[in-house]
């Protein structure tokens, strides 16, 4: 969508992730915290954005993480 090119990023609107865990796992947010910081760092004030961390039983292919997000680009 940016032919590569991340200064077309306009800001982050919503990022979000699923972490595959067990019915006792409650921490979801620190596992996606991760994943935020990385887009505040890349992209400043642009990459602060609303977000959701959830736990879930299984993910395809039996991944830990899947991060889902939404960019605004010019």
């Amino acid at each position: 969508a940016c032919d590569g090119d991340l200064d077309r990023v306009t800001r982050c609107l919503k990022l979000g992730g699923f972490v595959n865990g067990t019915p006792d796992f409650g921490n979801p947010p620190k596992i996606i915290n991760g994943a935020s910081d990385l887009v505040v760092e890349i992209f400043g004030d642009a990459g602060r954005h609303a977000r959701f961390a959830v736990a879930v039983a299984c993910l395809p292919f039996n991944v830990a993480v899947e991060i889902d997000a939404i960019f605004e680009i010019s």
